[in-house]
């Protein structure tokens, strides 16, 4: 596996059509959420694939800077629906926190508005609910928030 993360100006044109293929297809089509999916913050998130021998992407999310300088945002956390079940969830996850360690030293605290059937999954990373459930597009999510050292 390889794990490319871009800037969107990175972003080759066959990389952004795949990454807004993958997250059309599961946040709008097999989640049934009619929302706009291509939004602002894809301009200045950094973008992380995980890709596979075969040049196809497994897992993606975004890194989105937030108004606090020390803080960042994880979203559109997704897995290709052919990989699941598989452990690539746990890796672009993974992958996401030493990146930013390693090269975002000033940011303390990484936040996501996490589906609530995923809090434990996030909570295996020492993530920590911040809020009450609440309802996103019609699906209950948990805000969260890690800490890092």
């Amino acid at each position: 596996m390889q794990v490319k993360i871009k800037a969107f100006q990175q972003l080759t044109n066959t990389e952004l059509f795949q990454i807004y293929k993958l997250r059309t297809k599961v946040f709008v089509v097999e989640q049934k959420c009619a929302y706009q999916e291509v939004d602002e913050d894809d301009l200045i998130a950094e973008h992380l694939q995980l890709i596979n021998a075969q040049n196809k992407l497994v897992g993606y999310l975004r890194l989105i800077p937030e108004k606090l300088a020390n803080q960042i945002r994880i979203g559109r956390v997704v897995v290709n629906p052919q990989f699941r079940g598989q452990g690539y969830g746990r890796t672009i996850i993974t992958e996401s926190l030493k990146y930013l360690r390693t090269i975002h030293p000033e940011i303390t605290q990484v936040v996501i508005q996490a589906q609530a059937y995923l809090v434990k999954f996030y909570g295996s990373f020492e993530f920590q609910a911040t809020s009450d459930v609440y309802l996103d597009t019609g699906i209950p999510h948990q805000d969260m928030l890690l800490k890092l050292n």
